[in-house]
This record gives C-alpha cells, sequence and structure tokens, in this order.
C-alpha cells in the first residue's frame, strides 16, 4: 500500500484531491484528514474502499488517529 496527502482544501472523499507520497507523511493533530495509505488505483490516486471510508468516520469522530488515516489540526 501507498501514502496519499490529501491536497489542501480538498475532499477526502474524492482520490483526485490527493497526491501519492514516497513515505509516510507527517500529520499532527486531530481535526481534519491528513493522509491516508491506500492500494494505488495505476493513476496514483488511492482506491478508497468503504472500508476505508468508515476508518476516515472513525478517525475523525474519535479524533484519533488509525492504521490506514492521519489526522492534522484544521
Amino acid at each position: 500500500m501507498a501514502y496519499f496527502s490529501l491536497n489542501t482544501s480538498g475532499n477526502p472523499t474524492d482520490p483526485q484531491d490527493y497526491t501519492l507520497q514516497g513515505s509516510q507523511p507527517t500529520c499532527l493533530g486531530e481535526d481534519q484528514i491528513c493522509a491516508v495509505q491506500a492500494s494505488n488505483n495505476g493513476s496514483n490516486k488511492p482506491v478508497l474502499t468503504e472500508a476505508l471510508k468508515n476508518e476516515m468516520i472513525i478517525a475523525l469522530h474519535s479524533r484519533t488517529p488509525s492504521t490506514n488515516v492521519s489526522l492534522k489540526d484544521s
């Protein structure tokens, strides 16, 4: 799996709003999605499965990053 950072003011559910990263990006905070770890769709964009989207929701609600979701302060 690869790391993808969410572009500034991007939509976390739109794969086009992510940029492929060479390593895990530094993200600190608890308010917004910063990056995800996901499969590459072949066009350097993440495959946002329903399971990953649910993990994103849980991370935001609990204000706690997870295995595949990194958060940052707003």
